[in-house]
């Protein structure tokens, strides 16, 4: 029997989310007490349905869901140890958190170049360094170098490539990425997903991965959480997720009779980082 993942010293976790209430509209409650935790230079997915509170979550992360009338009413989100919760989403972006947003939402009317140059906006340092991270970003996604009219006119793979490149134009430390595999084919879906590993190994960069396909997500996550009706329904490490029975039958294949996870009787709460 596999060794149990060991639990992540204090020191290593870049993002705490603990116990978080997310409410729109002042009366609709969305997320009911979510718990988790991103250590430094790693890839962790959230996984789920639709409806879930995956997106949610990362807007509360990230200081969006002020464009949507939501609010975090309860708990606390920590980054570099620093509390971040319901903070404007300029201000988080400097610290280091940049969200690449379901549908990819790059400017089609302006070109390639000037959407890279949007992703640096916050940025306070010269030009000559702002040159350099889009060189890299050329050399993660050779195809944008050779695209050189509006975005609007590439293709939805290049345009996730774009999306990505916009992010790491900003040098975050930490990227939400939400549903990157959305309207890609397969084959594209795993040249995304292979750059996705590739950036977060060549760089450190840490990344929360928002993802439906849980089979492309987990082969290059290292942990991951399932989240239905706004709860986180069960985390562990890859393996130990890859492995779970229950994953196996909803996210993975199997019977297709059952619907979720709180339907399980035998379903009894996993602790965290065992």
């Amino acid at each position: 029997m596999a060794e149990p993942a060991p639990k992540p010293a204090p020191d290593e976790i870049l993002l705490s989310v603990n116990n978080i209430e997310v409410v729109y509209d002042d009366v609709i409650l969305v997320l009911r007490g979510v718990s988790l935790d991103v250590p430094k230079g790693r890839i962790v997915t959230l996984l789920g349905p639709n409806g879930a509170g995956k997106s949610t979550t990362l807007k509360a992360i990230s200081g969006l869901l002020g464009t949507e009338d939501g609010e975090v009413t309860r708990g606390n989100i920590t980054f570099m140890g620093e509390e971040i919760a319901n903070r404007p989403p300029e201000e988080i972006v400097r610290r280091g958190i940049f969200q690449v947003m379901e549908g990819r939402r790059i400017i089609e009317d302006m070109t390639v170049i000037e959407n890279l140059r949007l992703g640096a906006f916050t940025r306070r340092d010269g030009g000559g360094a702002i040159r350099k991270d889009m060189e890299m970003v050329f050399d993660y996604f050779p195809r944008l170098k050779e695209r050189t009219g509006l975005a609007g006119y590439l293709s939805g793979g290049e345009q996730q490539m774009l999306a990505i490149g916009r992010a790491m134009m900003a040098r975050p430390r930490m990227i939400l990425l939400d549903e990157p595999s959305m309207g890609l084919s397969p084959l594209l879906v795993k040249e995304v997903f292979a750059i996705i590993e590739k950036l977060c190994r060549d760089t450190g960069v840490t990344i929360l991965l928002v993802e439906q396909n849980a089979r492309m997500a987990l082969k290059i996550a290292q942990f991951g959480y399932i989240m239905e009706s706004g709860k986180i329904m069960l985390d562990g490490a890859k393996d130990d997720l890859v492995n779970n029975e229950d994953v196996k039958e909803f996210y993975l294949g199997g019977d297709k009779d059952r619907k979720s996870f709180k339907n399980l009787k035998s379903y009894k709460r996993r602790k965290r980082w065992l």
